[in-house]
């Protein structure tokens, strides 16, 4: 372990991001009752530019209106390259309550995105006498934001979540898909003449997982796009968990339990978890430095390993 320690990331439940645009307001009281850990209340690419205006009201009323109970409730704002975004910024900050938690900005390239936003929410707290310190998050989908992803990361202490946006993504470096996630039919490689499909979007999450770890940043897998697909959703769901990442965005209510299931530990993982703790401490006691564990080695490492489950369960359920 580097001299320098990687900070330790915020410690909520983000395993399931249920987004909803801010021009349908039907949709708010059910997503305040779902099972969502974070709720994106949306003001960027689900609503039309004619509708912004209306939408940004409709989000400040329910932020102070409905009772989002335990949720940690965010808005994304429109990208920066937009004419919307600091109207965005101004309005929520001036007329919405502090039960606000996070603002999620779109489409970020460099670290001097963060610093705009940052200096602008800082600016209109102190104006308005805002108790409350408003956090950020970002979505990496360009590939100047994979260029700069640790800037990103390290740019802000308001920064808590990074989250992966495929389509955007795709679109940005040219990939030749119109899907959202999951496995693309022409990703794959052949052995004696049998189709392999691999993950064309593990190299941009192993990326993202790691400059927000080093950081102390939760890292987010982003939207799956066909809704249709309950098992291709978990199968990408559990290859982010895999990775390191601690939640996935849902597009769809269906998706909710799908992330709630892959994100949170088993009963068996945690069980086992738990016994790789006891037996390293029956080695330590022993003055040694590792034992066998299921006709396996486990080691300090190990252990390591084993308190990333078992402080997971324990966040999840407290």
């Amino acid at each position: 372990m580097s001299f320098r320690l990687q900070p330790t990331p915020p410690a909520r439940p983000n395993r399931c991001q249920l987004f909803g645009p801010g021009s349908n307001t039907k949709l708010f009281a059910k997503m305040a009752v779902s099972e969502a850990d974070v709720i994106n209340l949306d003001l960027e690419d689900s609503v039309g530019p004619n509708d912004k205006d209306i939408a940004r009201k409709n989000v400040i009323e329910a932020i102070n209106t409905v009772d989002w109970g335990k949720k940690t409730l965010s808005v994304r704002i429109n990208s920066l390259d937009t004419p919307y975004w600091y109207r965005d910024v101004v309005d929520l900050l001036e007329q919405a309550s502090e039960r606000l938690d996070m603002i999620m900005i779109p489409k970020v390239g460099c670290a001097a995105d963060i610093y705009a936003v940052d200096a602008l929410v800082t600016a209109i707290e102190a104006a308005k006498g805002r108790k409350k310190r408003i956090a950020l998050e970002v979505i990496i989908e360009s590939a100047a934001g994979i260029a700069h992803v640790e800037e990103i990361a390290a740019s802000s202490p308001r920064l808590e979540a990074m989250s992966l946006g495929a389509a955007d993504f795709a679109a940005s470096m040219g990939m030749q898909t119109t899907g959202i996630g999951g496995t693309q039919e022409n990703y794959y490689m052949l052995h004696e003449g049998a189709k392999y499909w691999s993950d064309p979007w593990h190299w941009a999450q192993t990326a993202i997982v790691a400059a927000c770890r080093t950081h102390g940043i939760l890292p987010v897998d982003g939207p799956f796009g066909d809704f249709s697909d309950d098992e291709g959703c978990r199968a990408q769901a559990r290859r982010s968990a895999t990775l390191g990442m601690v939640g996935k965005w849902a597009i769809h209510p269906k998706q909710i339990a799908i992330s709630n299931e892959v994100f949170t530990p088993s009963d068996e993982a945690v069980a086992e978890a738990r016994e790789i703790l006891a037996a390293m401490e029956q080695a330590k006691a022993n003055g040694e430095g590792a034992t066998v564990y299921k006709g396996r080695l486990v080691d300090i490492a190990s252990i390591k390993q084993a308190e990333v489950i078992v402080r997971q369960s324990e966040m999840i359920n407290g």
